[in-house]
């Protein structure tokens, strides 16, 4: 049994027919459908059901926080999955193991700071890009791990670090 949250909005309860993903119940209605990947390894999908054809694809796939962004017909669904694991874990009042508390993020690396793109004080997204690292001649950009307020930022710009040396501290 797998939960569904569409948009933060429409809450689905789905169940499979076993190891078929071409049948099962969402929120106790049987449904059938036909589901073809398009090209092998490709993120494009044809699916057809109640007799209409229908075109997917994944834009977005991040199998840790379990969250898919699809494009069906032109429309964007961001899904937000959860099995039956992550259900009896949220009954019992324990968080998600992935929604970790990150304090610090320090350099990957050693480089040079070429940029500081965050503030002291801004909030931040996961994937929000932070800062451009110059190491071995190339630019890396570091970004959020976490979504978060910035703390305080540990570096200056121009300055060497070292690999593992605090970048910038979130509250």
């Amino acid at each position: 049994m797998f939960k569904a949250l569409i948009n933060n909005e429409e809450e689905l309860s789905i169940e499979f027919s076993g190891n078929n993903l071409s049948s099962g119940t969402i929120n106790g209605t049987p449904f059938n459908w036909d589901i073809v990947q398009v090209e092998n390894g490709s993120n494009y999908f044809h699916i057809i059901y109640n007799n209409q054809s229908y075109n997917a694809s994944i834009l977005e796939f991040d199998k840790e926080q379990k969250k898919i962004v699809v494009s069906i017909r032109g429309n964007i669904y961001h899904v937000q999955v959860s099995d039956h694991y992550d259900e009896l874990l949220k009954k019992l009042g324990v968080k998600n193991q992935n929604s970790t508390k990150v304090k610090e993020l320090k350099a990957p690396m050693p480089g040079l700071v070429k940029e500081i793109i965050a503030k002291v004080g801004e909030k931040v997204s996961q994937g929000q890009s932070l800062m451009i690292l110059e190491a071995m001649k190339m630019e890396n950009i570091i970004k959020s791990p976490v979504e978060g307020i910035i703390k305080s930022i540990e570096v200056q710009k121009d300055k060497a670090v070292e690999k593992n040396q605090v970048l910038l501290k979130f509250q």
